[in-house]
């Protein structure tokens, strides 16, 4: 019995199946745009600057000088290598074509084979901005992403290299933010649903038919692995992701089995686009392969390969594909610290997330410029500081939050860092070195973006806490900046005094 006049116990009010389903992407659609735009034309002009230089004597630096003259043979051999004498062509030829398509447009000089990676690195803020506006429903933290990869000097260097790892970064952010667009697209057609009262028509949920970012996403994914074979590692982590979206939307939806309404309704369709599409793009890749007559062990069958056996229904070039790659794992097999020895710039994976060892990729003490008699010319492969020393607390407090308060934007992110990070430590003896982050530092900054949305505060919150919240965030994206202007000659190789050069060597991991 309740006395007369006593209130009822408080309870927080059911927001409906609707609300449930999330808010909706940030309607400021033009805002949102010229935010964009101003970001990448800053990221092309500094992209951009001078990205001929440095060159050791007119030639390529550093792990250019396989991946540039291997994209040059592409140039005058229809598009595929050929080594056959060494076997030493162990990545697939997306990345290199690329830089193949610059060297067409340009020429065999240091603009010609980096082109392509510049235009890849600015592709790439474009898609950071878009996936942070998504991630935070913010155009101007979308921006704030977009700034924090410009000033991240590992993203800005390997930007400017004609390497593969930015193109792997490119397809796999391009992966993420179909994913995210999914999503978002798949939310609202529930919330369609909800309000017609027909999601509980079948206890399984409605239907989806074609889910075309979905689709788009598994082909980035896919072309991701024809850059580098560690783009497998995402297309596994965001399949994973991707069906834990699907249960949470159903359940959020008030559909009576959520579970098997996943299964029933959205496993096979995302078997379809994230495993079957992803499979069928990388095969793709190797068209130039297929139509040659000299790519490396194009005709194994009937040499090195049977022409029986339970395989010979297979078409030969499929089975010499497969030779190929078994030759290719085998030499990454057999690259590790106890075989081929210690290189002088190799890491290991835990001291990657702070850019504890950095990688020199050039030096020359008899650069002229600088204004002394004296003159050093570096180009360093370093994250700046201020973002990446930070990436611990940054990572604990999203874990805290993905865990507790099933926060989906820091799992995404958490899900992306970690699976460009983690594999990793699986073979520790293997040579490894801090340019396998490349396509982590996205999500290193989304994850900062994150944290920064969280110190800024909503618009509820005290105006007091929100100032020194803008304070805080002020601060530290004014420290990147600083510290990212501080590391610019050591980024692009201009000519610096000597004293200068040891000031920038902050840590003895450095040295």
């Amino acid at each position: 019995m309740t006395p007369r006049g006593t209130p009822p116990p408080l309870r927080r009010a059911d927001p409906g199946p609707a609300a449930r389903l999330g808010a909706p992407p940030p309607a400021d659609r033009l805002r949102g745009w010229l935010v964009t735009a101003g970001v990448v034309l800053l990221a092309a002009l500094l992209r951009f600057y001078e990205l001929g230089e440095p060159t050791d004597r007119g030639t390529p630096v550093f792990d250019e000088k396989h991946y540039v003259p291997q994209a040059w043979e592409m140039v005058r051999n229809g598009g595929v290598e050929n080594n056959p004498g060494y076997e030493k062509i162990v990545h697939p030829p997306l990345g290199k074509q690329l830089i193949a398509l610059g060297q067409m447009a340009f020429g065999y000089d240091g603009v010609g084979w980096r082109v392509a990676a510049a235009l890849a690195g600015v592709l790439t803020v474009l898609l950071v901005v878009r996936a942070g506006r998504r991630l935070t429903r913010s155009s101007a933290l979308g921006g704030l992403a977009g700034l924090l990869l410009i000033a991240d000097g590992l993203s800005h260097v390997q930007s400017r290299m004609g390497m593969l790892d930015v193109f792997a970064a490119l397809f796999v952010v391009a992966g993420f933010a179909a994913l995210l667009c999914d999503r978002d697209d798949v939310r609202a057609r529930m919330a369609r649903v909800v309000a017609q009262g027909r999601v509980g028509d079948t206890p399984f949920g409605p239907r989806w038919g074609v889910r075309w970012w979905r689709l788009t996403a598994g082909v980035c994914l896919g072309l991701a692995c024809a850059v580098k074979w560690s783009g497998s590692y995402y297309v596994a982590a965001f399949g994973v992701l991707c069906v834990l979206w699907d249960v949470s939307l159903r359940r959020r939806a008030g559909v009576a089995r959520p579970w098997a309404g996943t299964v029933v309704r959205d496993l096979a369709p995302a078997l379809w686009a994230l495993a079957l599409v992803p499979v069928v793009t990388y095969i793709a890749s190797w068209w130039a392969w297929f139509g040659s007559e000299t790519g490396i062990d194009r005709h194994q069958v009937g040499r090195e390969i049977g022409t029986g056996g339970p395989f010979a229904w297979v078409p030969d070039a499929l089975r010499s594909l497969w030779y190929y790659h078994g030759q290719a794992l085998a030499f990454h097999e057999n690259l590790t610290t106890g075989s081929a020895g210690q290189h002088p710039w190799e890491s290991k994976p835990w001291t990657w997330p702070m850019g504890l060892r950095p990688m020199l990729y050039r030096y020359s003490d008899e650069a002229i410029g600088c204004g002394a008699a004296e003159c050093v010319s570096a180009v360093m492969l370093i994250g700046t500081p201020a973002l990446w020393w930070a990436s611990i607390p940054v990572l604990l407090w999203g874990l805290w939050r993905a865990v507790t308060r099933v926060d989906w934007r820091w799992t995404a992110v958490l899900v992306g860092y970690g699976a460009g990070f983690l594999p990793w430590f699986l073979n520790l003896d293997r040579q490894m070195y801090y340019f396998y982050m490349m396509p982590v530092a996205p999500f290193l900054v989304l994850a900062a973006t994150l944290a920064m949305g969280q110190l800024l505060g909503h618009v509820g919150q005290p105006e007091r806490r929100r100032r020194t919240g803008l304070l805080v965030v002020s601060a530290w994206l004014a420290l990147v900046l600083v510290n990212f202007v501080w590391l610019w000659p050591i980024l692009v190789g201009d000519p610096i005094t000597p004293e200068h050069w040891q000031a920038q060597l902050w840590l003895p991991s450095w040295r």
